[in-house]
C-alpha cells in the first residue's frame, strides 16, 4: 500500500523563490547516482537565457514551504529538412524528506498541462527510465530522436503532449548552451 499524497500547491516560480530553488535542488540531488551536482547551476543559468519558459519553472508549496521545483525549457529536434520545437525537462527535484509522496507527479502533471495549453507538442528529458513512463515517455530512439551526447538510450525519452505529433518528427536534439555549462 502507497502513503496518502501529499497535495500541494502548484505554482508558478517567483524570483522570491530563487535562492529557495537554488537550495532544493542541491539537496535533491545530494545522494542520486551519475548527479555531479550541477543541477541547481544549470537552472540558474537557464533562468537567465531565451530558452527559459517563466510560466514552465514550477514549484510545490506545501503550507508555504518549497519542497519541489521542475523546469521546462525550450529545445529544438532538427533534421536536415525542418526544425521542430520542443521542451526540455530538466530538472524535476523534490526534497529528499518528501520524495515518494505524489509531489513529483503533481509537478510533472501540471507541468505538461500548462506546456500544452501554451502549445507544446513534445518534451524531452534524460531520467529514471522506470520512473518516467508512467507519464507517457518513451524512448527518444523510437521516434529517431537522438541526443547530441552519449547517453544512455533506456534514460532517453520523449513524451508527446499532442497525440501522434510525433509521427512526423525525427533528428537530433539541439540543447540551448547553457545546457552545457
Amino acid at each position: 500500500m502507497y502513503p496518502m499524497p501529499l497535495s500541494c500547491n502548484i505554482r508558478k516560480e517567483t524570483p522570491s523563490d530563487y535562492n529557495t530553488v537554488f537550495k532544493l535542488i542541491k539537496e535533491a540531488f545530494q545522494a542520486v547516482p551519475f548527479s555531479d551536482l550541477s543541477e541547481p547551476y544549470l537552472v540558474r543559468r537557464l533562468r537567465n537565457s531565451d530558452a527559459f519558459i517563466p510560466e514552465l519553472s514550477l514549484v510545490a508549496d506545501l503550507n508555504g514551504q518549497i519542497v519541489g521545483h521542475i523546469l521546462l525549457t525550450k529545445i529544438t529536434i532538427q533534421n536536415e529538412y525542418k526544425t521542430f520545437e520542443s521542451l526540455a525537462l530538466a530538472p524535476v527535484s523534490v526534497l529528499p524528506g518528501f520524495q515518494n509522496k505524489g509531489i513529483g507527479h503533481q509537478l510533472i502533471k501540471k507541468a505538461h498541462q500548462i506546456a500544452k495549453a501554451m502549445g507544446y507538442k513534445s518534451i524531452v528529458l534524460i531520467g529514471h527510465e522506470k520512473y518516467y513512463p508512467r507519464f507517457g515517455y518513451k524512448k527518444t530512439s523510437k521516434y529517431n530522436i537522438k541526443l547530441p551526447f552519449a547517453a544512455p538510450e533506456k534514460n532517453c525519452m520523449v513524451v508527446e503532449l499532442i497525440d501522434d505529433y510525433l509521427n512526423e518528427v525525427s533528428g537530433t536534439v539541439i540543447y540551448p548552451k547553457e545546457f552545457y555549462g
